[in-house]
C-alpha cells in the first residue's frame, strides 16, 4: 500500500469513530424494555413476571 492510501484509510477511520462517540454523548439514562407480562425491577436491574 502506498502512504497516500494508509492515511486516507487512517483518516476515515478516525471520522468515523470519532462520529460514533460524538452520537452517544449526552446520554444519561437509558430506557429498559421488558417483554408482555413483565416489569422491570430496578433493584435486580431485571424483568420479573407479574402476577395476578
Amino acid at each position: 500500500m502506498t502512504i497516500k492510501t494508509l492515511l486516507t484509510t487512517l483518516a476515515l477511520t478516525l471520522a468515523s469513530a470519532t462520529a460514533g462517540l460524538a452520537a452517544c454523548s449526552g446520554h444519561e439514562e437509558t430506557a429498559m424494555t421488558c417483554a408482555a407480562g413483565t416489569v422491570y425491577d430496578a433493584d435486580t436491574n431485571t424483568c420479573k413476571v407479574v402476577s395476578g
